[in-house]
């Protein structure tokens, strides 16, 4: 779910030019000069693709969201992702996602678009398809350009918009040589160009404040996508979209696409009840969806679930998925037989009512079952990761030595493995802070601040003055990394020890049979009591599953400050007791929001919190409601760690400064943080990202973000560890929708099969999918067949631009 946090800022600050030798970074992690570092996307889209000619005409899409939008003005403040899905239904873009992250050419809008000039002044001549149209009749062109960088400039106070960032370095829009091109004249060199007119308005909207300030929050009168805007409901929760009659492109195949306001923790009923035919859904829903598939009879007779098991045969709805009593000993039907004979009475009557309800709620269970059977669960990774933020601002944490010991501390791929492995996609855990495996300017950039590692984590906080078993006073003791504010000592304490019991037994299910993401698998808290060798490298007793291309053990003096001095022990038994300083409790105040579908968040931190506490960090969490969660404590800063996604862009030299740019003074003497949310920024970060905006050369742009990656690697203020699932419930005969990965939706494409139409690889799509949570994601759709010349364009083998879609006004999310 989406937070509002601090809107951008807008800070005026000199760049001094850095020289070659100010920057002595160590060799990106897992590449060589001769490999890409960027690699490939870790999971390509699932969406059933199949040709335009076997997708029926007509039919009605009802597609959930999590909210009606505010506004349909995607410049506004309050816009959110539902406004974001409608624009790129109805309104032009000239640019678009392709399926590894990067901006392909969208050509029903732009037959090219090119920079022409870069001296005296970098120029951008786009050339624009003729057909292209406004639902009006008018053609598109300069005009709208022209408006929507008045409205985006920052020159005019009067227009209420969220951001400005590229438009202010526009100095003027030109009419070319005919009406069908557009000249861009910048005043700076901004590399971030395509990022613009990412929708673009129309005149009528961007012309003038009060048509942009509210003209566009309910109605878009005129639109120029393959839909229109019908009617924005909000008794009923519904935004409706129509063909677009004046559409010139391929035509849509639905007739109509419904998005429906639907909670996330209800779309299981509602795809029950029929409601619904596509919808975004957590993890537990999405196996309770599987467990409904087609039985399959195995060689023994017996039927299973197809898609109801894991590997190793584990079902993954836990052992009641067969059935409500199955699993009944023998000996307990034969006295269930005898008290209903009348051996007892009372117990029998009993149990005839036990029998009864069983009965119904089987027939309740087959009822949804028989619903849920015409779907199916398609995976991929979202563009978007989860990351550990650490707030530098105050507290143990405003010491750059405390956070690296944190990273330390951290195995991430066992938590990307706890997230993702159980649902059958790649459990990598993310290298770099500003891109995604498979984007331009990814590179793993860990290296810069170092493997997980307990004995040099106990040997910074050892440098920082945390000792073990210092005086304590009694205000100040820790809580303990089980503690939780939300709930009592005592309902804790209860918690622990039904934890302890499932631990022992190996049991990572609950009482009704729902696999929780995160509990640890046996011999886990073994593997993590070590200290690891002399030899710097961690030993068996303090590794999980470390991965050496992903993490590359680099020796002290690679990057200053990121290890503690060379010679600091750490202190006899460090693992055995928690540490104090001026006689303070190391302690941390974890904090995490509390809404439906929070339960995986919960399950990562408390396996951060068990690593932290092997090395002497003891944490308290906190459970918030979702709705203060970013307002009342991650944008304020009340907190020490916590966990928020943030989406993925390529264009961040743009997108991304705003989330790491160094926090500066106020006038009010208050600290502008911007989007930096963990208040941790060095002025070198700042000066790398200024230059990176300004280079127009690929490469070399590529190259100055993985610096200004590895910088913010090192100051250890935020922390990726994963890219976040995306499962999508989609009806069976749905083509080309579900979930995308990277790629821009192509709203036109989407529709059902025609009555015995064949599936991609000639499987009729009455036949049962795929099980949900076997084999990796990333073979099963690398790319749609439908492929555009622009959207070749940008493969980085013929065209290595390293840059994708805009993000505008980009917010963290939680996972929740």
């Amino acid at each position: 779910m989406s937070h509002d946090g601090v809107g951008p800022r807008a800070v005026t600050r000199s760049v001094a030019l850095l020289t070659a030798g100010a920057l002595a970074l160590p060799a990106l992690a897992g590449c060589s000069s001769d490999d890409d570092p960027a690699g490939r996307p870790l999971a390509g889209g699932d969406i059933a693709r199949a040709d335009r000619a076997r997708v029926a005409d007509g039919g009605t899409l009802r597609w959930a969201v999590d909210s009606v939008p505010e506004t349909l003005n995607a410049f506004q403040a309050d816009a959110d992702a539902t406004t974001t899905r409608i624009a790129q239904a109805v309104l032009p873009s000239m640019y678009r996602m392709d399926g590894r992250g990067r901006p392909a050419r969208n050509p029903d809008y732009l037959e090219s678009a090119e920079v022409v000039e870069t001296e005296p002044k970098q120029v951008v001549l786009y050339k624009l398809n003729q057909q292209a149209v406004w639902s009006d009749g008018r053609e598109i062109g300069a005009a709208d350009f022209a408006a929507q960088w008045r409205a985006l400039s920052g020159k005019d106070s009067a227009y209420w918009t969220a951001r400005n960032a590229g438009y202010d370095r526009i100095e003027k829009i030109q009419r070319g040589k005919s009406d069908l091109e557009v000249k861009v004249t910048f005043s700076r060199p901004y590399a971030d160009w395509k990022s613009l007119f990412a929708p673009l308005y129309p005149k009528d909207v961007m012309g003038a404040p009060d048509s942009f300030n509210d003209g566009a929050r309910t109605k878009l009168k005129v639109t120029a996508g393959p839909f229109e805007v019908k009617k924005v409901d909000r008794k009923t929760d519904e935004v409706t979209l129509t063909r677009n009659a004046r559409w010139w492109g391929e035509p849509a195949r639905l007739s109509t696409i419904v998005l429906r306001e639907v909670p996330r923790d209800e779309r299981i009923a509602a795809l029950t009840d029929g409601t619904l035919d596509l919808a975004e859904i957590d993890a537990p829903a999405a196996r309770r969806l599987s467990a409904a598939g087609p039985q399959d009879t195995d060689a023994s007779g017996s039927a299973s679930a197809r898609g109801g098991g894991a590997a190793g045969g584990t079902s993954l709805m836990g052992p009641q998925a067969a059935g409500f009593g199955a699993g009944r000993s023998a000996a307990g039907a034969l006295r269930s037989r005898a008290l209903a004979n009348g051996f007892d009475e009372e117990a029998a009557d009993e149990e005839t009512s036990a029998r009864a309800e069983q009965r119904e709620a089987a027939a309740e269970l087959a009822r949804e079952e028989r619903a849920l059977s015409g779907f199916e669960v398609r995976k991929s990774l979202e563009p978007a990761y989860t990351q550990l933020a650490l707030n530098g601002a105050e507290g143990p944490l405003a010491d750059d030595r405390v956070r690296r010991a944190v990273a330390r501390a951290l195995d991430r791929r066992d938590l990307a493995e706890a997230v993702l492995k159980p649902l059958g996609l790649p459990a990598e855990p993310v290298g770099s802070h500003l891109a995604l495996s498979g984007q331009a300017a990814y590179a793993d950039g860990s290296g810069a601040l170092g493997d997980q590692n307990a004995k040099e984590a106990r040997a910074l906080l050892a440098d920082a003055g945390w000792v073990p078993g210092g005086p304590v006073k009694k205000d100040e003791q820790a809580a303990g990394a089980e503690g939780r504010k939300a709930e009592s000592s005592d309902e804790a304490s209860d918690k622990d020890k039904d934890k302890g019991k499932d631990e022992e037994s190996g049991n990572g299910a609950d009482d009704d049979g729902t696999y929780i993401v995160g509990e640890d698998e046996e011999g886990d808290a073994e593997d993590h009591e070590g200290d690891g060798g002399d030899d710097g490298n961690n030993g068996d007793d303090d590794h999980l599953a470390q991965d050496g291309t992903q993490h590359t053990r680099l020796s002290q003096g690679g990057v200053p400050g990121a290890y503690a001095p060379l010679g600091t022990a750490a202190p006899a038994q460090a693992e055995d007791a928690p540490l104090a300083k001026d006689g303070k409790a190391l302690t941390l105040d974890f904090v995490l929001p509390s809404g439906p579908g929070s339960e995986v968040l919960g399950a990562v931190a408390d396996r951060i919190a068990k690593m932290l506490e092997r090395v002497g960090i003891r944490t308290e969490i906190t459970e918030v409601d979702d709705e203060s969660y970013f307002t009342d404590h991650i944008a304020s800063g009340e907190y020490d760690l916590a966990l928020y996604s943030w989406p993925a862009t390529a264009y961040p030299a743009t997108d991304a400064r705003p989330v790491y740019a160094k926090p500066v003074p106020a006038a009010d003497g208050s600290l502008n943080v911007g989007q930096n949310y963990t208040r941790v920024g060095t002025d070198q970060v700042d000066q790398l990202f200024d230059q990176a905006l300004a280079t127009l050369d690929d490469a070399k742009r590529a190259e100055l973000l993985r610096k200004a990656d590895a910088r913010i690697w090192a100051a250890a203020g935020s922390i990726p560890l994963y890219q976040r699932p995306q499962l999508t419930a989609v009806r069976k005969d749905l083509a080309n929708t579900g979930a995308f990965g990277f790629r821009t939706p192509v709203y036109e494409d989407m529709g059902y099969l025609k009555k015995g139409a064949q599936g991609q690889t000639g499987t009729p799509w009455g036949e049962a999918p795929e099980p949900f949570g076997s084999g990796s994601a990333s073979e099963r759709d690398p790319e749609p067949e439908r492929e555009s010349e622009a959207e070749r364009e940008s493969d980085p083998e013929s065209d290595p631009e390293p840059e994708t879609d805009s993000n505008p006004e980009s917010e963290p999310e939680s996972d929740s």
